[in-house]
């Protein structure tokens, strides 16, 4: 006689192991929020392996092989890891993919959007919905929607829809530094357009996304919604302390000039009201030419930059050829993806405090 798998587990009286959920994730930011939320009601995947350059990868036969296997793929989005986009779009399996870039109710900028805080808050953006979103300092701007929003220097920036959500108010309470933009002109500024992507690092998009990762995990697994719901509250909890430790860390760099190797930070420079003084890359892929570098070295004298900071995944040479003869002081590695830290939950909050606490440590010198 045959029986049925399930039957013959019940007569043997062996237990059937429940479905778990299979996630693969493309950087370690997005395996780390999902990690969070996920629990022990399944696996997560990374795919980008330590140390390597999130923005251009190629998966492994392996790799591949997960993706087409897995019930849920959460990406960052195509600005992010073109990669990752080539790769789903060939899927031939059931997977639902989820680019938290395209996530409803998230304030996005753009690449050159704003050189410091104070120009971010002085940068207004506009929809036909007249939804307000106030910033880390009560500045109330218009909160884009299903129209385009339109940077400082007039790039066409990113759309999605906007469905009413807010971010999270951080009051500092900081002055505004009267840090204006010097109007240097950086020669290829101009060809340096479009989204940036490395969003995560405005901790209110996180909380945004783990919302949004809890929401898509329940629609898989509507049974333990509850506790998706639950760990998603626990990790914006996390992340909001987070929030606040970060801003004390920083107090003693509030009114240093900086410069980094490229243009990444915007999120976590407005949000903390630090005072960027620019990039030597202006793009992920950008290659700095000489008339780039003498227009940043002028903009590092003007603002009285105080520290520079070589970043993972990129040659510091020129970081240290930048340096030379100026007195500007060499700050640790920054590692924005999170591409040498070890993956987990954990890696979101040990990123985010790292970076906070080697700008804090070249300030005090």
């Amino acid at each position: 006689m045959r029986y049925s798998i399930a039957l013959a587990a019940a007569m043997l009286g062996t237990p059937l192991a429940a479905h778990e959920l299979r996630v693969v994730t493309d950087i370690p930011v997005a395996h780390s929020l999902v990690s969070m939320v996920l629990g022990d009601h399944g696996t997560a995947d990374l795919m980008l392996d330590r140390g390597a350059n999130a923005h251009s990868y190629q998966l492994r036969p392996s790799q591949a092989q997960a993706l087409s296997q897995a019930d849920v793929v959460v990406w960052i989005g195509e600005e992010m890891t073109p990669w990752m986009g080539r790769a789903i779009s060939g899927l031939g399996g059931d997977a639902h993919s989820v680019a938290l870039l395209e996530v409803d109710g998230v304030l996005l900028r753009e690449f050159g959007q704003a050189k410091d805080a104070k120009a971010h808050d002085e940068h207004a953006h506009e929809d036909d919905h007249g939804h307000a979103h106030e910033d880390d300092h009560g500045h109330e701007h218009d909160h884009h929607g299903d129209d385009a929003h339109t940077g400082e220097h007039g790039h066409d920036a990113h759309s999605h829809d906007d469905h009413g959500h807010e971010h999270a108010s951080h009051d500092h309470g900081h002055d505004d530094h009267g840090h204006d933009d010097h109007g240097h002109d950086h020669g290829d500024d101009h060809a340096h357009s479009g989204l940036d992507p490395h969003a995560w690092l405005d901790t209110r998009i996180a909380i945004n996304w783990v919302d949004a990762i809890a929401t898509e995990l329940a629609e898989h697994m509507p049974d333990h919604a509850a506790d998706f719901a639950a760990n998603a509250d626990s990790a914006k909890a996390e992340i909001a302390a987070l929030t606040a430790e970060i801003d004390t860390l920083l107090a003693p760099a509030r009114d240093m000039a900086f410069v980094t190797f490229h243009d990444a930070y915007g999120y976590f420079v407005n949000q903390f009201d630090l005072m960027q003084a620019g990039s030597i890359a202006l793009g992920d892929a950008a290659s700095p030419g000489a008339q780039r570098l003498a227009a940043l070295r002028a903009d590092m004298q003007a603002d009285a930059a105080v520290c520079i900071f070589p970043e993972a995944a990129h040659d510091p040479a020129l970081v240290t050829t930048m340096i030379d003869g100026t007195g500007v002081r060499l700050g640790a590695t920054l590692d924005p993806a999170g591409s040498l830290l070890e993956p987990g939950a954990g890696l979101y909050g040990t990123l985010m405090r790292n970076m906070a606490q080697a700008i804090a440590d070249c300030a005090q010198g």
